[in-house]
């Protein structure tokens, strides 16, 4: 299956198969070092990253470009609302580690890994409050984007 995304009223998503364990996937995602390796579409690099998968832990990431860019920006931080090994983890931008409220949420992301075969259904889905947030997303390259880092985050698991 390739890599597909849908629209779902306010929300995105991005449907892939990956030829790998629920487990390894999920490892690739709560390990904060191998998050770094695959979570932001290369040439852009993770340079830090906290990942508490618990409810109410951080997720924290702070993604710099090739040339710089966002290097003077703090790192982005969310918190984890559920965390279901090794089928289900979601965190929001809306609140930071510890329940504690953000200024400027934008969405909510909800990771999912269903055995499937000889493989795992990974499926993202980022929601939004309003049509113009899920536009923005849209427009920020949703679909490239997450559709990158899932074809990364299949490279690294699939080895």
């Amino acid at each position: 299956m390739k890599t597909q995304t849908k629209v779902d009223g306010n929300d995105l998503i991005l449907i892939r198969h990956i030829a790998a364990s629920p487990e390894a996937i999920w490892d690739a995602l709560t390990d904060a070092e191998k998050l770094k390796q695959w979570f932001v579409p290369k040439p852009w690099t993770i340079t830090e990253a906290v990942i508490e998968p618990r409810p109410g832990g951080r997720f924290l990431t702070k993604m710099v470009g090739p040339n710089g860019e966002n290097e003077d920006c703090g790192p982005s931080e969310g918190c984890v609302l559920e965390a279901d090994a090794p089928s289900r983890i979601v965190w929001t931008d809306a609140l930071s580690g510890g329940y504690r409220p953000n200024e400027t949420p934008f969405m909510t992301a909800i990771m999912t890994m269903e055995a499937d075969g000889n493989g795992t259904l990974y499926t993202a889905r980022a929601l939004h409050r309003t049509p113009e947030d899920r536009q923005k997303h849209e427009e920020m390259g949703f679909a490239e984007g997450w559709g990158t880092v899932a074809e990364q985050l299949a490279a690294m698991v699939e080895r």
